[in-house]
């Protein structure tokens, strides 16, 4: 593997994607670059209102098209902090798994639910029963990440720091074995 190939953090919303991504971006010299947030400033609005207005599909597309964009930008290599749903989309799956190296970050429902319970920029989980909500994703999305990954990492309960450590020695490994 190329040392200077993008990384990817894939997994379900509040797994620690951006925070972990701009640890691992600030150690490596490197951009950290966060799909959602791309979202929010080329629309000017956030994602509550996207999904409000333009429905989940809407902004599934909103995300392959930013996803497309951001992987085909000459420059140095970045982290790519993903949506949470990104994976839902076969295109999205192959544009990150040919253009990185990606991350899938295993997080249990139950620890996402303590994480994610007062926020209110997650339209997913404004529901009645937002840990039932996040149990559902995770049976459904988990064997996404899965076939998207090229490592999986077991996150929530190491600090940051100490997961993208343990991202970085893995990265670093794989790009010494492939030589």
């Amino acid at each position: 593997m190329n040392p200077d190939r993008n990384i990817h953090l894939i997994g379900l919303m509040g797994s620690g994607k951006t925070t972990i991504g701009r640890q691992m971006a600030k150690r490596l010299g490197r951009d950290c670059v966060d799909s959602d947030h791309e979202i929010v400033a080329r629309t000017g609005v956030d994602i509550p209102t996207i999904f409000e207005i333009e429905g989940e599909a809407g902004f599934r597309r909103r995300e392959a098209q930013i996803i497309t964009e951001i992987l085909q930008r000459d420059g140095p290599p970045i982290v790519l902090a993903t949506g949470g749903g990104v994976i839902l989309a076969e295109q999205n799956r192959r544009l990150l798994r040919a253009n990185g190296w990606v991350v899938y970050l295993d997080v249990s429902p139950h620890f996402l639910w303590a994480r994610t319970q007062h926020d209110r920029n997650r339209p997913l989980l404004q529901v009645e029963n937002p840990l039932s909500c996040l149990e559902t994703l995770y049976t459904a999305r988990d064997p996404l990440y899965r076939e998207c990954a090229h490592f999986v990492i077991q996150g929530g309960e190491a600090p940051p720091h100490a997961l993208a450590q343990t991202l970085l020695k893995e990265f670093n490994r794989q790009c010494r074995s492939s030589l």
